[in-house]
């Protein structure tokens, strides 16, 4: 047990800046959920089926973004300054190409929500909150590619301190918006949408700054030359990022179709499903956290070529998070009731029906959210841990699987074709969730045996 519990100080130093940044993010999801939250039901429907659109597309960023720090890693290990800054370089160019192209694919796709069965009051509310919030993602995936290459070299602090300032002037902006405070105009879930804008081209104006101001990583973030891009380097990008773009995108377009299903149940499922996936995405991103961790460490490990040590750090962050998520699981499911009446005005007569129901639905939904806990926060950081060795293509079918061909059926049976309803709909999703950890887990057994048994030390 020691062998693996010696790591837990120092996976949990590298991991809880990553972690603080997420929260940071969920946190301000949460903010904008119980603010829009007292404005009524329909309008927590309408920002849940605007984001829904906005997810999918981020998964794609945010999972592109990935390739660049396993890369850097591997340099950092191995000792090879031009090549972190390299892929530094094409990730940026990469990822502000991605980020316009997603702004407009999202521009197009809108008028789909017209024909998605979901309540037409919903739609009108969430058309023009959708507009902002897509061109958020331009800024966001570009900040993606500092925030990876910094954490590459085993630096988590920058970008958390980013997000956490974004995130402050998101909340305060969202606070003066959407109720019309201090004399500002009241502007609703729009008012929401132009807090997000305006937080992430901060963030990366932020970011930039900080690490040009700072001598150690001065060298790596000035005096690119843009117009000399080389093709290898790119394809190197690509071939990591597109699978690992795919391999979030199968797991966000999980949730994102449980977003749609619960639509078509009506608002207040809607709702409920809203809160129940924003208190869970809260607790993954302390896996996602010791995911990145595991990443690193793993990328660090290939780059000295030592995979005996590489498979027992990354046993020992898995180890981490399975008794962490234990925890999460424990709160969920004693503060099921609790929690999601943080997201209501109960005391409004005018929306106290719809508000009953909401809060009975998401109670239900927890007790569903608090066993998925320990497969989601494994099967993430298990993936952290193969994208480390570079490892994309095999994981990328086995999310396929585990969330399309076996998670989305049974959401779609039992959340339309059963009683069940919404907690049918979440049953699917744990299935999903549990299927693709056991499988990932595997592989990852498989591989570090194989590179072991190979020669390596």
């Amino acid at each position: 047990m020691q062998h693996y519990t010696k790591e837990f100080k120092y996976n949990i130093r590298l991991s809880v800046p990553v972690i603080m940044g997420l929260l940071g993010h969920t946190l301000v999801q949460l903010a904008d959920n119980i603010m829009v939250g007292q404005l009524g039901t329909a309008e927590l429907a309408a920002v849940s089926l605007g984001n829904s659109f906005v997810f999918v597309a981020m998964s794609l960023g945010i999972g592109f973004s990935t390739a660049i720090t396993p890369l850097v890693a591997e340099a950092d290990g191995a000792g090879n300054k031009a090549n972190a800054k390299g892929a530094l370089k094409h990730g940026l160019v990469l990822c502000t190409i991605l980020g316009l192209s997603l702004f407009g694919i999202i521009w197009l796709c809108k008028p789909l929500m017209y024909h998605m069965k979901q309540p037409v009051e919903v739609v009108e509310l969430a058309m023009p909150y959708l507009d902002l919030v897509a061109l958020s993602l331009v800024p966001l995936v570009i900040f993606q590619a500092f925030k990876q290459f910094s954490e590459g070299l085993s630096q988590t602090r920058y970008p958390m301190y980013a997000t956490i300032i974004a995130n402050v002037i998101n909340i305060v902006i969202n606070y003066l918006l959407i109720f019309g405070s201090f004399g500002f105009p009241k502007l609703g879930i729009v008012g929401a949408a132009i807090g997000t804008l305006v937080a992430r081209c901060l963030m990366v104006v932020y970011i930039w700054f900080l690490l040009k101001n700072k001598q150690k990583f001065q060298e790596y973030v000035t005096g690119f030359n843009f117009r000399k891009i080389e093709k290898k380097v790119m394809n190197k990008i690509i071939s990591l990022g597109f699978p690992s773009a795919l391999q979030m995108f199968f797991e966000v377009g999980i949730f994102t179709a449980a977003i749609w299903l619960s639509g078509v149940l009506g608002k207040n499922a809607q709702a409920a499903n809203q809160i129940a996936l924003n208190l869970s995405s809260m607790t993954f991103m302390f896996g996602m956290g010791l995911g990145v961790a595991a990443m690193i460490r793993v990328g660090n490990q290939k780059g000295l070529g030592n995979f005996v040590e590489l498979r027992r750090i990354a046993k020992s962050i898995f180890f981490l998070t399975l008794l962490l998520e234990i925890v999460f699981a424990l709160l969920f499911l004693l503060g099921r009731n609790w929690f999601p009446s943080l997201y209501l005005d109960l005391d409004s007569e005018l929306n106290s029906t719809d508000n009953m129901e909401v809060l009975l639905l998401a109670g239900q939904l927890m007790l569903v959210a608090a066993f998925f806990q320990i497969s989601d926060g494994i099967q993430v950081v298990v993936l952290g841990a193969l994208r480390g060795l570079q490892d994309v293509k095999i994981p990328t079918f086995i999310t396929f699987i585990a969330y399309w061909l076996i998670g989305f059926p049974i959401c779609y049976y039992l959340g339309l074709y059963t009683d069940l309803k919404s907690m049918g709909i979440w049953i699917g999703l744990l299935a999903g969730l549990t299927a693709s950890a056991i499988m990932l887990y595997i592989r990852f057994n498989y591989l570090t045996q194989k590179l072991i048994e190979n020669g390596a030390t």
